[in-house]
């Protein structure tokens, strides 16, 4: 309540009659206006569609994806290089495993959609989640020798709390872009947005962790976002399900649920652009490990970047992050989903020039420093990556069947994170086949020059992306032959899960059972 008569004392002030005696100047004003823009847009996704799902986005996005995934990023690379030891091209590849928990997303879904521990669905899912995430983490930490098979499986247990966290937030975005959207946009700008938040956060302190605590030190902090999940598993509102006629219920829905994932993905207003994303993921290989073998490398010509230095390029990168979802949330949420991918696309591939100017040292030939060369390409690619992420997210929640929104967009998902293990392990592959190791970069160059082309020959599958705007319905059941039955009983199980709430820490806490 203060907060709701804080922000309406705010929007009274910004709405304030100027000609009126102890109003602020024009200036002022607008100042006012352009600083409170955001809290009164905060407050209309929350008259919208409810604080606890705002609050929930921000939780899971911000603090499990986004700290802690570029916290991992940074101190995971270290970790392999430092600790471990090993080739940029064995890390390439061991780094596909950590997306597996990822294709498995439809698994998860399912498996929080339809059975229920105790007569809860959501938080028994937290609960695990955050005690694999936490203990995962730790081990990884405090093992001193672990050997490398440890390691991966230690480094997929934070992958997997991660992933299961993320399947109910995302299930109650597919259903609140089905039921409006015209919020789907500004739902995936407040995933973005918070995700960036969180990222910045991680970025600009995994650097200084690494320095001071060693990379496998670093780990440890790791634990930080699972604890807060299994709080929210502790004390999230849910209502309880009714238990009767469980196993007959489960088994029907799980049918239901794989039947009609397969006919939905069979017509081609869902294959064709499901199709492209993949490609679009799968084409773009990965040289990351080698760029960061390279970079790191304290052997002239190579620039030799420091943990702190590094840490602070990313936490730079995070901001400019969160300028693409500005970019995309002022000026492209309305155009076509076929025209902004087009143009997304072909910068995406344009861009990945500046890696290949870096790793050919042009840039001092240019007379343009490493730092600032760096620095520079980390924010063009954040900007470009952000702005060609945001409308394949819209496009995948658009493309959800009405009543299970939850279970598809995790396949959507999952054949996202296909695409990305496609593009590891193709890149894996190519530093391997060109002989990129921890201390010959010879041939690196040619690894980014293949990802660029690979990007560039993406646009050849734009003709799979629907030219319809993104705020536009792509899918009728009733055209495509859908439909979904379901008994009495189990429609009103179904609305009585809908009005659970994802994040209510502040209230109803009281009337907790647990």
């Amino acid at each position: 309540m203060l907060e709701d008569d804080a922000a309406m004392d705010a929007d009274s002030l910004v709405g304030q009659d100027p000609t009126s005696g102890a109003r602020p100047s024009g200036g002022e004003r607008d100042w006012a206006a352009a600083v409170l823009k955001p809290v009164r847009w905060m407050r209309m996704l929350c008259r919208e569609l409810g604080a606890t799902f705002v609050a929930g986005v921000v939780l899971v996005y911000g603090l499990s994806q986004g700290f802690a995934g570029s916290f991992f990023r940074v101190a995971s690379d270290y970790y392999w290089k430092d600790v471990q030891r090993l080739q940029p091209a064995t890390v390439q590849f061991l780094s596909v495993f950590f997306f597996i928990p990822w294709v498995l997303k439809p698994l998860w879904g399912i498996m929080t959609d339809v059975f229920p521990v105790c007569g809860y669905r959501r938080r028994p899912y937290f609960l695990f989640s955050g005690i694999l995430g936490t203990v995962s983490a730790a081990i990884v930490a405090i093992t001193v020798g672990l050997p490398v098979s440890s390691a991966v499986l230690c480094l997929v247990g934070i992958s997997t709390a991660v992933a299961i966290a993320d399947v109910t937030i995302d299930a109650c975005i597919a259903k609140n872009s089905i039921d409006k959207p015209a919020l789907a946009p500004d739902m995936q700008s407040l995933c973005a947005f918070s995700s960036s938040l969180g990222a910045l956060v991680g970025y600009a302190t995994s650097g200084m962790f690494v320095h001071h605590l060693g990379a496998q030190g670093a780990l440890g902090v790791m634990a930080i976002a699972p604890a807060t999940v299994v709080f929210l598993g502790f004390f999230i509102y849910e209502l309880k399900a009714r238990q009767h006629n469980v196993k007959e219920k489960v088994l029907n829905k799980v049918s239901g649920a794989v039947k009609g994932m397969v006919r939905t993905i069979r017509y081609p207003v869902v294959w064709k652009p499901s199709l492209y994303m993949f490609l679009s993921l799968a084409l773009s290989i990965s040289t990351h490990e080698g760029q960061f073998y390279w970079y790191t490398n304290k052997t002239p010509p190579n620039p030799g970047f420091s943990q702190e230095f590094v840490g602070l390029v990313h936490a730079i990168g995070a901001v400019a992050s969160m300028l693409g979802v500005v970019v995309y949330h002022k000026w492209l949420k309305d155009y076509p989903f076929r025209s902004i991918l087009l143009y997304a696309q072909l910068l995406y591939g344009v861009s990945g020039l500046l890696d290949l100017t870096f790793v050919l040292r042009w840039n001092l030939a240019l007379g343009v420093p490493d730092a600032a060369f760096v620095t520079l390409e980390e924010c063009v690619s954040r900007v470009v990556g952000r702005v060609r992420l945001m409308p394949m997210m819209v496009l995948s929640t658009r493309l959800c069947p009405p009543g299970m929104e939850g279970t598809f967009f995790a396949l959507l998902m999952c054949i996202d994170s296909l695409g990305a293990l496609a593009a590891k392990a193709g890149g894996a592959a190519a530093l391997r086949a060109l002989r990129v190791t921890r201390t010959d970069f010879g041939r690196l160059w040619l690894a980014v020059l293949l990802r660029n082309v690979l990007r560039l020959a993406t646009l050849a599958a734009i003709g799979l992306v629907p030219a319809a705007g993104q705020t536009d319905v792509l899918l009728v059941p009733s055209e495509l032959g859908l439909v979904l039955v379901s008994s009495p009983a189990s429609v009103a199980d179904d609305e009585d899960e809908e009005r659970l709430q994802l994040a209510m820490l502040t209230s109803h806490t009281d009337d907790d059972d647990v």
